[in-house]
């Protein structure tokens, strides 16, 4: 009796732990990109905002796709430490690095006070923040699914990927509040800094519970065998190259829908919808909670019906919706912006929730946490890196919001596919005696 109340106390610390590493993380970059798309233009690429300000929006949104960039580097460094030192250091790390970065942007003197210096230091804290999240993500979804037990994996796993609806939900509100309380002249001038001074208080909130967790039992027993790989990635490369790569497509589509939700709605409907602000944060912080619930409902029904099934069904949704959505959106009517945020986001979660697991079931457990991260910051590349940039030019290219659905549809055909091509990874055993062999060998019986 007391072995299993003292396995449920361990989960228990486990789950928060992984989710609030996350939600720190991503409330950290959800208010960046936000901010971006209503505010950082003018305070830091002035002179381009007064002479082109579709161009200056488009070169702010690549100030979020610069960070992407860097993910991969934090995904190679942060894979090959907790590959060879464990999940839980790692993890603690990124999550400082993180709020690090965030809170100097908080300090950041503007292009009125330092001219050409103040956007060359906003990029290289963006890039500190992609390298961070690049090593974040691969630890927080090792540590939960290797922590649960084998039949609710895609449900543990889902943990940490609500902590990306969770983050938006307090980024985007934290917003609403600041600007409904203050006066447009005060948020611009100052009110913008407290969401990421603020950073400093969850980052402490965040370490304190990290450092409670234990360590993965699946890097306990590597670490007792001595089977830590130590050339993680050059082992990889070489024997599971084929898994990243499908890792990464299986993403695309996800992130870059999500990235749609993140930054270029609130663009798109304030600038050229000329929709008021405060209302469209309201609703994309409601549209969140769709997310956050279809999240946690995809890692649950993965361990149902499989996580393919449950894939294919989030991208289905995702496909058929997005013209309808655009539809929506473009009558300027708040409530059905509402509305085809909310629908979007069932489709998100439900293509967002088994990814955890599934990553984690395609990989050996000595290359684990360097192939998921690997693949994952690969994924975002490809998909949300420049989703709202991608979408902007479209936009300013053919005059018709339909073409940014295009778009996103035909990523969802690659996703889709590369969810086909893994096949199912359910019940897979996770544990070093099982994982040496080839990816075939990991299959066992349910």
């Amino acid at each position: 009796m007391s072995s299993t109340v003292t396995r449920t106390q361990e989960e228990r610390r486990v789950l928060a732990g992984t989710l609030v590493g996350t939600t720190i993380e991503w409330y950290d970059f959800f208010i960046f990109a936000q901010l971006t798309a209503t505010l950082l233009t003018p305070l830091f690429l002035a002179p381009l905002g007064a002479a082109n300000p579709g161009l200056a929006q488009i070169l702010s949104f690549a100030m979020i796709g610069i960070s992407f960039f860097f993910r991969p580097l934090g995904a190679i460094v942060a894979g090959h430490l907790g590959d060879r030192y464990g999940r839980k250091k790692i993890l603690v790390l990124t999550l400082i690095l993180m709020g690090a970065a965030t809170a100097l942007i908080g300090v950041l003197p503007t292009y009125a006070s330092i001219g050409i210096a103040a956007p060359i230091l906003l990029v290289l804290l963006r890039v500190i923040q992609g390298f961070s999240a690049g090593g974040e993500w691969g630890g927080a979804a090792l540590m939960a699914v290797e922590h649960a037990p084998k039949e609710r994996r895609g449900y543990f796993g889902a943990y940490p990927q609500i902590g990306v609806p969770i983050g938006m939900i307090l980024a985007t509100g934290l917003l609403y509040i600041l600007r409904v309380a203050m006066s447009p002249e005060a948020f611009q001038t100052w009110g913008w800094r407290i969401p990421f001074l603020l950073s400093v208080a969850l980052i402490l909130v965040g370490y304190m519970i990290r450092r409670a967790v234990e360590e993965s039992p699946v890097f306990k027993q590597l670490s007792q065998r001595k089977v830590a790989e130590h050339t993680p990635l050059r082992e990889l490369m070489a024997k599971n190259s084929k898994q990243v790569i499908q890792a990464a497509l299986i993403f695309v589509s996800n992130n870059a829908a999500g990235y749609l939700v993140i930054a270029f709605f609130i663009s798109y409907t304030t600038a050229v919808l000329k929709m008021p602000v405060a209302p469209v944060l309201l609703a994309t912080t409601l549209g969140s909670v769709g997310w956050l619930i279809f999240t946690l409902v995809g890692g649950w029904l993965s361990d149902k019906i499989g996580r393919r099934a449950t894939f294919v069904i989030g991208y289905a949704i995702v496909f058929v919706w997005m013209i309808p959505m655009f539809m929506l959106v473009n009558t300027g009517n708040i409530v059905l912006y509402a509305v085809a945020i909310f629908v979007l986001t069932v489709g998100l979660g439900l293509s967002y929730g088994p990814q955890s697991a599934m990553y984690a079931e395609m990989f050996p457990a000595h290359v684990r946490y360097s192939g998921i991260s690997i693949g994952y910051a690969i994924g975002a590349i490809l998909g949300g890196a420049f989703a709202a940039t991608v979408a902007q030019i479209l936009l300013e290219t053919t005059g018709s919001s339909i073409s940014i659905a295009v778009y996103i549809m035909a990523l969802t055909v690659i996703s889709v596919a590369a969810v086909l091509w893994v096949g199912e990874t359910r019940g897979r055993n996770l544990h070093v005696e099982e994982v040496e062999g080839s990816n075939e060998d990991l299959r066992t019986s349910l």
